[in-house]
């Protein structure tokens, strides 16, 4: 698991990776700014969750809120906007790596765009359903890797699976590797707590993921 996120970032210099890091850069940046400047907008004007101590204290807190609400949420709406250019990195990967892999199934827009929407809607929600237990002293970090470990683990999982697998097969791989696949995404989300790394967190953890599955042979006929 670890050497495929050592090869991840060793990727990220390499010229076919370029593209993609730009575009990965550009959309982090832009995440986490939007999600920083909605939320402090939202809270402004809002009770957002109709529970009288948490709306005082969210409010009390400010723009600090904001910041940390834009932390929490930044891991899973990073990996739905992935998953838009999901194919230049995977293809980035098998290229230099595995070249004779069979060829991907290519996803048209309206299922990449569906994709993306239902993973951030899923992310989200359940991050906001444990908004409480975030403001716990000690308990709060492990909520936010064990939730998003689980929410990371599955979403880059299926996103690379589906490139060669129908749904039910995805499904079928996913019951067999789950356990290291929930261990990937804990990793994810703990780069993704990380200045400057959390840009390219998205990137490494699709390209990692990619190099997991494919030497698990998902997808590929190989074992």
């Amino acid at each position: 698991m670890f050497d495929a996120f050592s090869l991840a970032f060793v990727q990220l210099g390499d010229r076919a990776f370029r593209r993609p890091l730009v575009i990965g850069l550009a959309a982090a940046a832009g995440i986490f700014a939007a999600l920083w400047i909605g939320l402090w907008l939202l809270l402004a004007h809002t009770h957002l969750f109709a529970i009288g101590w948490l709306d005082t204290a969210i409010a009390a807190l400010g723009e600090l809120a904001a910041v940390a609400l834009a932390v929490i949420l930044y891991p899973a709406v990073a990996a739905a906007v992935t998953s838009l250019f999901l194919d230049q990195v995977v293809d980035a990967v098998e290229h230099r790596y595995y070249p004779g892999v069979p060829a991907p199934r290519r996803a048209g827009v309206g299922e990449q765009v569906a994709t993306a929407l239902r993973l951030l809607v899923v992310a989200v929600v359940l991050n906001l359903l444990v908004l409480p237990l975030y403001l716990l002293p000690a308990i709060n970090l492990l909520v936010f890797y064990a939730l998003n470990g689980y929410i990371l683990g599955r979403e880059y999982f299926e996103l690379v699976a589906a490139r060669r697998l129908d749904p039910a097969a995805v499904r079928r791989e996913w019951r067999v590797h789950r356990w290291t696949s929930l261990a990937m995404g804990a990793v994810i989300a703990f780069l993704s707590t990380l200045p400057l790394v959390n840009l390219v967190a998205p990137l490494v953890g699709v390209a990692a993921m990619t190099h997991q599955l494919t030497r698990w042979g998902v997808g590929s006929g190989a074992r």
